[in-house]
């Protein structure tokens, strides 16, 4: 499956923000990676290497190496719903966010005999959902 580089690019970004660097520049600093190839990365232009997500995981919070690798493409995974989620880096960011509550455990165990689609409708509708109750 095909990762969509400008999804993955603002996904980093947006983590690099949340982390606490404001700039690209504080990140590779932090990091040791070279300025140009995170702004290729964000930019969507370059899709990071092993090694780069690697030198980043441990500055970006609330996200490990191998999210990251599986946001990335790198890595398969034996969980039905992760695997219907693909590379959709804003939908896999949300599931992790929605593995952490206890509410929704019934749920993910009831979901995953399910075909990829529907599982992947379900997400997106409970997203839908999650960002209605936060404009309230």
């Amino acid at each position: 499956m095909k990762t969509d580089l400008n999804k993955l690019g603002n996904w980093l970004a947006e983590l690099r923000v949340k982390s606490g660097y404001e700039s690209q520049r504080q990140l590779c600093l932090a990091s040791g990676i070279s300025p140009a190839t995170l702004s290729r990365i964000e930019a969507g232009i370059q899709k990071p290497e092993p090694e780069t997500l690697k030198k980043l995981a441990p500055y970006l919070k609330e996200i490990s190496y191998e999210e990251l690798l599986r946001a990335a493409g790198y890595l398969e995974t034996d969980d039905p719903i992760i695997d219907a989620l693909g590379n959709d880096v804003e939908l896999l960011a949300f599931f992790n966010e929605l593995q952490k509550r206890e509410d929704l455990q019934l749920l993910f165990k009831q979901v995953k005999p399910l075909s990829p689609e529907t599982i992947r409708r379900i997400i997106k509708y409970i997203k839908i959902v999650e960002d209605e109750e936060s404009l309230s």
